[in-house]
């Protein structure tokens, strides 16, 4: 039988919002694992989502760029949150992302590029971890681009010109007005940072995230003692609420919640003068994905002290 840890009990609370008796007992059921105790825990009614945003460690700041039909957001990484507000490290990150606006989103590619100020973007990033003390890395980047139409950005915490917290990039592919095109854009860039969507319709939902949420809402109806048909018809009708929820185009549009954003994108296409199409979007919110290792600072103080 697996060891389950106070640690383990508070990861999955944090996560879930469950109780702590319910979070041991379903680490019991599945032998520690915190994913498929999550997944207990909801087939039992006990959480109401599969995972809650935890803390992260990674600080730093998401650095944007655009220019027309093409943008680039990037996350750049810092030991502390005082870091992100020197002018140095920021400085550093908005050159980054004007490289890798040039070079692409392949990190070792960006990193390999000349930085605007001399040297490789890697050298610049080594020098500052010299001269302000702390480590720091290029942990990713992305891009998007469209043959006609525009690339849209949001920043949100935002603490300089193309810098700030979260960073979302939308693209609309269309032959309409640039600039009403660039108003609809920032719209549904804005959507993005506030409903953070899985994907961009049903389609481009990950299978192994859409078989997971069968298998819950298939355990759920069984346990209420429905026979198979029903059941089935009730995993479908939780399957289209699921995709309502996570994907972009079906979300209820955070600036008029009567619509989807894709009803708000048809209505737009009067303004804009032609048909638009949401080409793709990305969302990078800094140090999502990165657990943040909890410290006890009393008990570090007593250790330097030799107690």
């Amino acid at each position: 039988m697996a060891n389950i840890t106070a640690g383990m009990v508070k990861e999955l609370r944090d996560k879930t919002g469950a109780g702590m008796m319910d979070c041991k007992a379903a680490l019991g059921e599945v032998e520690g694992d915190i994913e498929a105790a999550i997944d207990w825990l909801r087939k039992k009614g006990l959480a109401k989502a599969a995972k809650k945003a935890g803390r992260v460690a990674a600080e730093g700041l998401i650095g944007l760029a655009t220019a027309g039909t093409k943008g680039v957001v990037v996350e750049v990484n810092s030991e502390t949150d005082f870091v992100a507000r020197n002018e140095q490290f920021q400085g550093l990150v908005r050159g980054i992302a004007g490289v890798a606006l040039a070079t692409g989103d392949d990190v070792e590619a960006i990193k390999a590029a000349a930085f605007p100020a001399g040297g490789t973007v890697a050298e610049a990033i080594s020098s500052a971890i010299a001269t302000i003390g702390e480590n720091m890395n290029l942990r990713r980047a992305k891009e998007l681009s469209v043959g006609e139409g525009v690339v849209a950005s949001y920043l949100h915490g935002s603490v300089g010109e193309g810098l700030g917290k979260i960073g979302v990039l939308v693209a609309l592919e269309s032959a309409g007005k640039a600039d009403e095109l660039a108003a609809l854009g920032r719209q549904i860039a804005m959507h993005v940072a506030a409903a953070n969507p899985q994907a961009l319709d049903a389609a481009g939902v990950d299978a192994d995230v859409v078989a997971r949420e069968r298998d819950v809402l298939a355990d759920k109806a069984r346990a209420t003692g429905k026979p198979d048909n029903v059941v089935e018809k009730i995993v479908e009708s939780g399957l289209k609420t699921f995709f309502k929820e996570v994907t972009l185009l079906d979300q209820a549009f955070v600036h008029d919640p009567s619509k989807t954003v894709a009803q708000a994108v048809k209505e737009s296409e009067g303004k804009v003068g032609g048909a638009i199409r949401v080409a793709g979007f990305v969302r990078f919110a800094l140090g999502e994905g990165v657990e943040k290792q909890e410290s006890d600072f009393a008990a570090e103080v007593a250790a330097a002290a030799g107690h």
